[in-house]
């Protein structure tokens, strides 16, 4: 039976929980693997690992974050047939449903590509008496989504590539998480 583990920082571990839950076929219904289940301890384990990552992420300037995000939508659009149909056998969709929702997280990604014009603050002068107003954007540290199981790609991707410098770690498909994690550094 194959047995499916974490995906933390680029590597694959067991975690400390012998808890594990049983991951169907949907068209059959039959059990096709096993999945690690996370406890207190490894949740607390990828949340340091995400804060000392989160020192070096943050300082990465805009542009090379950009450049990052565009090798991502590459990656997406080279294996989308691929991952189109882990997402038809792993949660039940029908081709063109599954390429859809694919589809709709890509455009999120290159929304995202902006991000050093999206990142750029505002300064109005005067909008009271000697009040100037101003806004700055800055990574603020540590984020964590958990996504619905029925939309594998499209949630992640409306999540992590607008998080600014911030790192996020997200609750995705198992068999998505190598095309959502390359190394930046």
């Amino acid at each position: 039976m194959k047995i499916i583990e974490h995906f933390v920082n680029g590597k694959s571990f067991s975690g400390s929980s012998k808890k594990t839950s049983e991951v169907f076929n949907p068209a059959t219904g039959e059990v096709s693997a096993k999945v690690n289940l996370a406890s207190k301890k490894d949740v607390d384990d990828v949340v340091a690992i995400a804060t000392k990552a989160f020192v070096k992420w943050s300082q990465v300037p805009p542009l090379q974050r950009a450049r990052i995000l565009f090798k991502f939508k590459e990656l997406i659009e080279k294996n989308s047939d691929e991952l189109t149909k882990i997402i038809v056998s792993e949660h039940g969709k029908v081709y063109d449903d599954a390429r859809g929702s694919l589809t709709r997280g890509l455009e999120v990604v290159e929304f995202a590509c902006g991000i050093p014009h999206l990142l750029k603050g505002e300064f109005t002068e005067n909008v009271g008496t000697n009040v100037d107003s101003w806004s700055i954007r800055q990574p603020l540290g540590v984020c964590a989504g958990i996504t619905p199981f029925n939309f594998p790609a499209m949630v992640p991707m409306w999540m992590f590539p607008l998080a600014n410098g911030s790192n996020v770690d997200v609750s995705i498909s198992y068999s998505l998480r190598k095309y959502f994690y390359f190394k930046t550094f």
